[in-house]
């Protein structure tokens, strides 16, 4: 979609306008439509992160390198769009939280309410 690989190992997937535009686009605000359509950004109305697990990197005792790849960028940067824009978008931060994003969406005709994007 971006039309972007993956570069530098793996450390930059996500952070692309495409991505982050279609997160943080106002939903009926005619500029940012516009400029939507003028560079090929379609909204984006799920997002599910998984973020890298930095956490148990150190406490299992993992070595500097391997905790430092262990730092997420991109998946934060998705998390805080998403919140930044929760009129529009859901975020789901969890695996324990796929049940209740399936409930939300079966039965508000596969949506999700405000209450669960807030």
């Amino acid at each position: 979609y971006t039309g972007s690989p993956e570069i530098l190992d793996g450390r930059v997937k996500t952070l692309h306008p495409k991505v982050h535009g279609g997160l943080l686009a106002a939903r009926g605000n005619a500029k940012h439509e516009s400029e939507m359509k003028e560079h090929g950004i379609r909204g984006i109305d799920l997002v599910i992160v998984n973020l890298y697990p930095f956490a148990q990197a150190v406490a299992k005792g993992g070595d500097f390198a391997t905790c430092i790849e262990n730092i997420d960028i991109g998946g934060p940067a998705m998390i805080r769009a998403s919140a930044k824009n929760n009129a529009s978008v859901a975020v789901v931060t969890s695996p324990a939280q796929y049940g209740e994003l399936i409930q939300q969406m079966s039965g508000n005709g596969n949506c999700t309410t405000l209450a669960f994007r807030r």
